[in-house]
């Protein structure tokens, strides 16, 4: 493969006044319904709490804050087979340091490891070892974020042929790392059975892989049995955007509050909360910048149809590989004891479908670990890159 002709060019992120205008208009046009009382975060995002995030959307909220941060750190666009890819990428402080790559999932975004970039590319900054330095590529999913919408559905392992183009033929990169957690880990899972000569090792926030039809051990008897409670309990998303999700794009479209409940959600509710409260773990600020990242872009829906995308590539599943692909590059894996929402198969089977050389139990921390635990995650990836690099 050749590299664009046109070659990365230079992004910065600009919402105009219109823009701005538009969509609180939106905001301040929307009754909120009423919801039974006492129910909380139980059946759906919280009434009171969505009433305050509108209230604070209207007049609480920094637009220019926000972009001041969303610009934060260089960014660009690239065109691959017709496609804008966007990624921010920052230097290591050591010229030798390798490149790893930072792959969110939904609903989050690129902004997720805003907090973590600065540290892993420049860990003397923040008083850690230089000798730890990775230079740091953020890509933004296709369909997500600022990154372009594909004509077509496309799934998992299209995006990780994508990534590995920028990696290789855009920036240079002839061996790489990645780390991703939801769908990022499916994505760096892809790219690692793609390219196992230019991957030299993951590390994963979750497993991608399929739940088997008939459990062999009383161990994997009742991780079935714990992940499928946790499907029927917090997996509705999943089958309606992997089944049939143009339905929820109409229902969402042209309607801010409406995606903001559906991603407020799945924040509150796979987060890590047993220490903390919800707005001690994300202030209105964040989490609106992560939301105005889909609802300015217009990418609610085309972010949505990934999950339609997975089921194309693997048959039907929304939660597995494809063909039973073993995965042979280094493979890492930290398991959050405190994410509702991944339940990890037991460590035999997960050995059965990736080359796992380290597997870590962390006792903190939810599906966004790093927002939620930013000193954890950048402890973990650089306690991995120790021995991964060599």
């Amino acid at each position: 493969m050749m590299a664009s002709q046109m070659g990365p060019r230079p992004f910065s992120v600009e919402w105009s006044a219109g823009q701005r205008e538009d969509v609180l208009r939106r905001v301040a046009d929307y009754v909120l319904p009423p919801a039974p009382p006492g129910d909380g975060w139980t059946i759906g995002c919280d009434a009171a709490f969505l009433a305050r995030l509108r209230e604070h959307w209207l007049h609480g909220f920094d637009w220019d804050a926000a972009v001041e941060r969303l610009n934060l750190f260089p960014q660009y666009l690239v065109e691959i087979d017709g496609l804008d890819l966007h990624y921010v990428r920052v230097p290591a402080e050591r010229p030798d340091a390798p490149p790893l790559l930072l792959i969110h999932g939904w609903p989050s975004s690129h902004f997720e490891f805003y907090g973590v970039i600065d540290r892993l590319a420049n860990p003397s900054r923040h008083g850690g070892d230089p000798e730890d330095a990775v230079e740091v590529i953020v890509p933004s999913l296709p369909g997500y974020g600022f990154s372009g919408k594909p004509e077509t559905i496309i799934g998992p392992q299209e995006i990780a042929r994508l990534i590995n183009r920028l990696m290789v033929d855009e920036l240079g990169h002839a061996h790489y790392f990645s780390h991703g957690g939801d769908w990022g880990a499916v994505v760096s899972s892809w790219l690692a059975i793609q390219n196992p000569d230019r991957v030299r090792g993951i590390h994963l926030g979750m497993i991608a892989l399929p739940v088997p039809a008939q459990p062999a051990t009383e161990k994997e008897r009742e991780w079935a049995a714990r992940f499928a409670r946790v499907q029927r309990e917090m997996g509705g998303y999943s089958h309606l955007q992997g089944s049939k999700p143009q339905s929820l794009a109409w229902l969402a479209a042209g309607n801010p509050i409406g995606q903001a409940a559906w991603i407020a959600e799945r924040y509150h509710d796979w987060s890590d909360l047993t220490d903390r409260g919800f707005d001690e773990v994300y202030d209105l600020d964040w989490l609106l910048t992560s939301i105005l990242i889909y609802v300015m872009n217009e990418s609610f829906a085309s972010a949505a149809y990934l999950y339609n995308g997975l089921a194309r590539e693997s048959g039907g599943s929304v939660t597995t590989l494809s063909k039973g692909e073993t995965c042979p590059v280094p493979t890492a894996f930290t398991n959050r004891l405190s994410d509702p929402r991944v339940i990890p198969p037991p460590r035999a089977r997960v050995e059965r479908v990736y080359n796992l050389v380290r597997w870590k139990d962390a006792d903190k921390g939810g599906h966004f670990p790093a927002h939620e635990r930013a000193d954890d995650f950048v402890a973990d990836i650089a306690d991995w890159m120790k021995t991964a690099r060599n």
